[in-house]
Parts: structure tokens; C-alpha cells; sequence
């Protein structure tokens, strides 16, 4: 009678086997799990349940015994099941039985039989196929025999599998729970997650794939993610990829900031510092987002990819009061190519995001995949900003001996 309706199964009229509940942190998946097992044993009569987590530990502290587990949430007390440690398995009164086992050991799921499972973490599961595929032959008692999987997803291949059809499918965020999560909890971490691949996945229960073939990922973003910066850059550049054209069907203009800097650690490095792309602009309103932008970084030049308007670039940029030398560049190899000495330089840990820059990221992590479409001017942008900060040669003082 409390539950939402994304915490309860699928109704009488779906005939389902497998329903999976994907949520953030904190959405109330475990409590999802205990009440529909809950209910299983008592009112639609399972008999042997299988228990199963991502250790043997995860079940008896989470499923078990945690404060949204089958122990605890059982308002009677007199019903209350008993976990029988030395046999391993959860005792109701009536007679019921949940059988617990660790999805480290998928051997053990051969031989036993259920009338329903509860999976708990699946995505975290190792070797999860294999476990879940053993669970299924095992799940064969009774008229109706089903089976919850609870997780925070994660792009593994066996959450792709239950999306894909294998299983009928609930999500919630950690926000549709925050009645029951500690004051400000919610607060803090949007502010700090909010918007990365991170927070989708984690907090608001998103399946975040990387389609095939596409030159960034998003692990290789979030591993060098910064909130801090430098005190001092070598050098900081604005890149602008111009559009050919303007109004709604125009593509975007472009627009990033980067510095580089020598980081503890890490040696040279690239710093991505901000997006101000914007679409459907006229020439002066991208040409003032670019001024705008490298007065707020304190850029010392503005490069511009000249392949499209030439000399018109430098013109605009002019006349909206950029007040920065610009620099010009033509492409001579395409988007791919040029792409690929950057994409190179985020795989080794040499460039970071300061901050959230999602619309940057999402095209990142779409370029170079099957089936992208339209220009990828962020994109374009970028890899001028990083290949000018961190592959030509600036000429320094030096000391020749004679």
C-alpha cells in the first residue's frame, strides 16, 4: 500500500518470468526485492526460494538482515523467518525456505530447484551470464515460477541482455525515494554528480552504453575528471568550429576552452575549461559567445577552423569585440583522423574535464560510432583546442652550448 508503482511487480495481466528493477542509489531497490519475496512466501505460496547476491556476505548483511531486508521488513513478528546459519538458508513459519548463494560460485546454483529467486547487484555480479543462466535452468518448480533482479545498472552484458528483451523492466532515481534518505542527501549529491555519466547511472538509474566504434568512452572521461584546477597555465586557447551557415537547421557553432598546465603527477597536461557551443546562432551572437568566453578564461588567442568563411572568421570575431590575437587553421585531414591523437591523449590520462560538460561529452561519446549523424562541432572544436595546446611546438628560450 506504500509502495510506488515503479517498486511493484508487473501486473496480473503480463505473463513475465524475469522482471528486472534498475535504480539509483538509494531508490528503494532493495526494499522492492524484500517485498515481493515477502509476498511470494506468503500469499502466492513459494516454497524455495533462491537467495542471491553478489558474496555470501552481500546476501546475509543486505537481503537478510539489512534495514530494507526480509527480516526487517516483516511487520509480524511471529512470521518473522529465521536464518539458519550453519545450513546456509532463511526459514519461514509456514515452511518456506530461501536458499542462499553467492554469485562467485555459479557451480553451486547446479542441482537445487526454485519457485522464485531474488538477484540482488546484478550488474556487479562476476561472471554474471554464467549465474544467470544457471539460476534459469534451476527455476522450475511450480505453476509460475519468477525471478527480481535489483541493481544499479551498469553496461555489462548481461543487464544489456535483460533490457533487450529477457526481462520485463522498472526503473527509478535516487529522487523518487527521497522521503526516506537522510536531509540534504539528495541535494549534495546532484550538486556534485548531477548531469555526469556518473550521476545518470548511479543516481538516476540510467543504462549508460558506449555504442560501438566510438573514439571516447565514458570511463575514460570520468577517470580524469577534476573540480580542481591549476594556479597557473601555460598557455589557455579558445577553439571555434564556425558554422557555414545560420538559423535552426544550421549546425552548431563550436565553442571550447582549454588550458594546459604541468599537473603533480601527471606531467604536461590538458585541461578542457568550458563549453559555450550554442545552435542557430548569427555570426556577431557566436562571434560575442567567443569573446565572452576567452575573456572568462583569460585566453591568450582564439583558434579558428578557417575551412568554412576563411577570412570571414577573424571578421566576425572582430567585430563582436574579441580582443585576442586569432589564429586561423585549415583541416587537412578529416574529423576521424584529426580526432584520433586526442582521443589517444584522454585514453593515457592527459586531458581533463573541469567539471560537467554534458552535450561535449554525450557527442564524445557518440563520434566515430555506427549510425552518428550530423556534425560534430564540439567535437571539432575540442581537438583544435587540445591538438594546438599539447602537439605544436612553441618555441621556447634555450641555452646552446658553443
Amino acid at each position: 500500500m506504500t509502495a510506488r508503482p515503479d517498486q511493484k511487480p508487473p501486473g496480473p495481466e503480463t505473463s513475465w518470468r524475469n522482471w528486472l528493477f534498475m535504480g539509483g542509489r538509494g531508490a528503494g531497490k532493495t526494499r522492492a526485492g524484500a517485498e515481493w519475496t515477502r509476498f511470494s512466501v506468503v500469499a502466492a505460496k513459494a516454497e524455495r526460494v533462491a537467495l542471491i547476491g553478489p558474496t555470501l556476505g552481500d546476501v546475509r548483511e543486505v537481503m537478510i538482515e539489512g534495514p530494507s531486508g526480509l527480516r526487517a521488513i516483516e511487520p509480524h513478528r511471529g512470521n518473522r523467518p529465521i536464518y539458519n546459519v550453519s545450513r546456509r538458508r532463511l526459514e519461514w513459519p509456514n515452511g518456506a525456505v530461501g536458499l542462499i548463494f553467492s554469485a562467485e560460485d555459479a557451480d553451486s546454483l547446479r542441482g537445487p530447484q526454485f519457485d522464485a529467486a531474488w538477484c540482488d547487484e546484478v550488474a556487479v555480479w562476476p561472471d554474471a551470464e554464467t549465474v544467470w543462466d544457471t539460476l534459469q535452468m534451476g527455476l522450475r518448480l511450480g505453476a509460475a515460477p519468477r525471478c527480481v533482479a535489483t541493481t544499479t545498472p551498469r553496461p555489462v552484458p548481461l543487464l544489456k541482455r535483460l533490457v533487450a528483451g529477457e526481462a520485463i523492466v522498472s526503473k527509478a532515481g535516487t529522487d523518487a525515494n527521497r522521503a526516506y534518505l537522510s536531509d540534504g542527501f539528495v541535494e549534495q549529491v546532484m550538486r556534485t554528480y548531477g548531469g555526469t555519466a556518473l550521476g545518470r547511472q548511479e543516481l538516476e538509474g540510467e543504462l549508460i552504453e558506449d555504442p560501438d566504434g566510438a573514439m571516447w568512452t565514458r570511463s575514460m572521461i570520468e577517470g580524469v575528471r577534476t573540480a580542481n584546477v591549476p594556479d597557473m597555465y601555460e598557455d589557455i586557447v579558445v577553439a571555434v568550429d564556425p558554422p557555414a551557415t545560420s538559423g535552426p537547421r544550421a549546425d552548431a557553432c563550436g565553442i571550447i576552452a582549454a588550458g594546459v598546465a604541468s599537473a603533480g603527477g601527471f606531467g604536461r597536461r590538458c585541461f578542457v575549461l568550458g563549453d559555450a557551443s550554442a545552435q542557430g546562432l548569427r555570426p556577431l551572437d557566436w562571434g560575442a559567445r567567443v569573446a565572452a568566453l576567452a575573456r572568462q578564461v583569460g585566453a591568450s588567442s582564439v583558434i579558428a577552423e578557417a575551412n568554412q568563411g576563411g577570412e570571414m572568421v577573424a571578421s566576425v570575431l572582430e567585430s563582436a569585440g574579441c580582443d585576442v590575437p586569432v589564429r586561423l587553421v585549415r583541416a587537412k585531414l578529416g574529423k576521424r583522423a584529426r580526432a584520433a591523437p586526442v582521443a589517444a591523449l584522454y585514453g593515457r590520462g592527459k586531458v581533463s574535464h573541469v567539471g560537467v560538460l554534458a552535450a561535449l561529452e554525450d557527442e564524445m561519446c557518440r563520434f566515430g560510432a555506427e549510425g552518428f549523424s550530423g556534425s560534430p562541432d564540439r567535437v571539432d572544436a575540442l581537438v583544435w583546442a587540445v591538438n594546438t595546446l599539447m602537439f605544436e611546438r612553441r618555441s621556447e628560450p634555450r641555452v646552446r652550448r658553443v
